[in-house]
């Protein structure tokens, strides 16, 4: 049947092996750098040097850095670590000859939460193997497609050379984006929080630097010849955070008087208090995290951290794994090899809180002592100990064995009553089959 309505909807890609993408990678939607409404020019250059910002990005950078990184083997058996998988050493210990691996992934999330993508140069030996991933500066590359829709990565070195890399030669980790293929940056995307940030910290300093009081005229009542002079002296005597507080002289009937608004007035610390909080929303980082305690509590700091690995942190690292796995495991390895981190560490609770989990786990029979230990980091008990044993408590027992004990019971039960209505065997009489005396005892 015929659609109606087909005309007034039809798909970028015709469905055919021969169709791909043509629309350009610079064709989307984009979001620059510049001057911020507050007027400041906000750059990852500029925005990192906002304290807030330095510390969201410096918190998720190393949180995900310090986190284990291995490559795992699907058996049928479960999964096991693939220690002798190539890529191991790459992403567990030293991907390339100049970095570990804490830098390496450190490197990646600063790209990505000031640039909004991260690239990596895959080197390859003859055979195809990856021998190395070295980072590349996120604003020296550009990414487009070619005539045929396939993606170009262009990238141009301090000397300014030009390098064209195939995509399979990129390990390419894009942030939040429209297309798919590139990712927007934090910075650009909300250049005007932070840019507000960097006026209010400006105009601190400023305010500092001019003695801690605002600019006023100086007023003399007569004809001053060299006002440059007289400016000067003034600045030397009286202006500087150092000068602040120092009593003023006004000499031949000179009087000051004050133009701007006092400090409190405009509110400064209010808006460097909500910018601070403005930041960390944009980043998702728990405020007591880069130090502004103002309303963290004992009671919500746990839950306020585990909300941290959960909804800030989980989600890079879903996007790492799966470019990695994506870019680096070979065809006719997906499915068997995967790099994962292991994120047990930052979902672990207090000590009290750890203890009580543990416990019931074992009493239920899904974790032995040594599983427990394991994540401890504690050394196993021996099989033999007991260390691999699996308990549950007696009181509770699959529903198909109730009444297997019952019966059990009854059958118990008429075994006693039956061996208390058996007669006991006859004893033998004193002297049986002996002679007697005429006392009657035996002889």
């Amino acid at each position: 049947m015929h659609n109606p309505f087909a005309r007034f909807f039809r798909a970028r890609d015709k469905p055919n092996k021969q169709a791909s993408p043509q629309d350009a990678v610079s064709a989307a939607p984009g979001f620059y750098y510049g001057t911020s409404l507050a007027g400041k020019s906000v750059t990852p250059t500029s925005a990192i040097q906002v304290s807030a910002v330095y510390a969201c990005v410096r918190v998720i950078a190393e949180t995900v850095a310090s986190l284990p990184l291995h490559v795992y083997e699907t058996t049928d058996t479960g999964s096991r670590k693939a220690n002798e998988h190539p890529l191991y050493r790459l992403l567990h210990d030293e991907p390339n000859t100049e970095m570990t691996s804490f830098v390496w992934r450190e490197t990646m999330l600063s790209h990505l939460l000031l640039y909004g993508n991260s690239y990596c140069q895959i080197i390859r030996s003859g055979r195809s193997k990856i021998v190395g991933l070295y980072p590349l500066l996120p604003d020296r590359m550009t990414v487009d497609r070619d005539s045929k829709g396939k993606l170009t990565y262009t990238y141009t070195t301090s000397d300014g050379k030009i390098a064209y890399l195939a995509p399979e030669d990129v390990l390419h980790i894009p942030g939040l984006g429209f297309d798919g293929v590139m990712g927007y940056s934090p910075i650009a995307l909300e250049k005007a929080a932070i840019g507000l940030g960097i006026a209010a910290e400006e105009y601190g300093s400023k305010f500092f630097a001019n003695g801690a009081r605002p600019s006023g005229i100086l007023t003399h009542p007569n004809t001053v010849k060299d006002p440059a002079a007289l400016r000067a002296s003034w600045n030397a005597a009286y202006g500087g955070s150092g000068n602040a507080s120092r009593v003023a002289v006004l000499e031949e009937g000179m009087t000051f008087t004050p133009l701007s608004i006092p400090n409190n007035e405009a509110q400064f610390l209010e808006t460097r208090k909500f910018q601070v909080t403005e930041i960390c929303r944009i980043f998702r980082v728990p405020p007591h995290m880069i130090g502004d305690l103002e309303r963290a509590t004992f009671s919500n700091i746990e839950s306020q951290n585990i909300s941290f690995a959960v909804h800030t942190i989980r989600p890079w690292l879903v996007r790492i794994e799966q470019a990695v796995n994506r870019a680096l495991i070979p065809e006719n390895e997906k499915g068997r090899f995967y790099a994962q981190f292991n994120i047990d560490g930052l979902m672990r609770g207090d000590y009290k809180s750890r203890m009580e989990g543990y416990a019931i786990a074992r009493q239920n029979g899904w974790m032995s002592a040594n599983d427990i230990r394991a994540l401890e980091n504690l050394n196993p008990i021996s099989e033999e100990e007991g260390g691999d044993a699996y308990l549950v408590n007696g009181n509770m027992i699959p529903i198909s064995l109730a009444g297997l004990g019952v019966l059990m019971g009854l059958a118990q039960q008429s075994d006693a009553e039956a061996a208390e209505e058996e007669p006991a065997p006859a004893e033998k009489e004193d002297g049986e089959n002996g002679e007697t005396n005429d006392t009657g005892q035996s002889l």
